[in-house]
C-alpha cells in the first residue's frame, strides 16, 4: 500500500497559533509548503495530499481540537481506506528535550490527551508515531500554561531546522518504512 495518513496535532484557532502543542500542525504545514500543496477544508480537519518518492500522503490536521483528535483521524482513515500501519501521529512530548524527535510502533498516551483519544477510538496503541520535544521547562502546576504557550525567541532559532528534521523523518516512515525511519532519525 502506497497511502499513508500523516496526523500533526494541535488545537484550532489563533489563539493555538505558534504555542507548543501545536508542533504537529507545524511539521504537516512545513511539508505541505515544501510539497507546494495547500489545505483546505475537509470533514473534521484541514486537509492535503502530497506525493514523496510514489507514496501518496494524506496530511490531516484535526479541526476537532486536541482532544478529539481520534474522531478525525478515525474517520481519515477509513475514508481513504488507509491501514492502521500506515498511520504517523505528529505530538508534542514533554519528556524530550527541546526539538528532539523520536519515532516509536507504538506507546502509551504519556498523560497526553490527544493520544488517550486516538488509543481509545481506534481501539489500539500500536500505530506509529513521532513524539517532537517541546522540553518541560516550567514549574509544579504550569504544565497546561507552558504547553499552550508560544515559543521563546531562543526556542524558534532552533525549531525551524528541527521541524525540518520531523518533517524528513515522516516522509522516510512513509517511504523506507517504519523501521528504517527509527534506525536514521531516533536519537542513538
Amino acid at each position: 500500500m502506497s497511502k499513508f495518513l500523516i496526523a500533526g496535532l494541535g488545537n484550532i484557532g489563533d489563539e493555538y497559533a505558534g504555542t507548543r502543542h501545536n508542533i504537529g500542525f507545524d511539521v504537516l504545514d512545513h511539508m505541505a509548503k515544501e510539497a507546494g500543496v495547500k489545505f483546505t477544508s475537509g470533514r473534521l480537519a484541514d486537509v492535503a495530499e502530497m506525493k514523496y518518492k510514489g507514496k501518496t500522503l494524506i496530511l490531516v490536521k484535526p479541526t476537532t481540537y486536541m482532544n478529539l483528535s481520534g474522531k478525525a483521524i478515525n474517520y481519515w482513515l477509513q475514508a481513504e481506506k488507509i491501514a492502521v500501519e500506515n498511520l504517523m501521529v505528529v505530538v508534542d512530548e514533554l519528556a524530550l528535550p527541546l526539538g528532539k524527535v523520536r519515532i516509536g510502533p507504538k506507546g502509551s498516551d504519556g498523560g497526553h490527551n490527544g493520544l488517550k483519544n486516538i488509543q481509545e477510538t481506534l481501539n489500539t496503541t500500536n500505530y506509529p508515531r513521532l513524539r517532537f520535544g517541546i522540553g518541560n521547562e516550567f514549574g509544579k502546576g504550569y504544565q497546561v500554561d507552558y504547553v499552550l504557550g508560544k515559543w521563546s525567541d531562543e526556542e524558534q532559532k532552533i525549531l525551524s531546522g528541527r521541524i525540518k528534521l520531523a518533517a524528513d523523518a515522516v516522509k522516510a516512515f512513509a517511504f523506507a518504512g517504519l523501521q528504517n525511519s527509527m534506525n536514521t532519525y531516533n536519537p542513538k
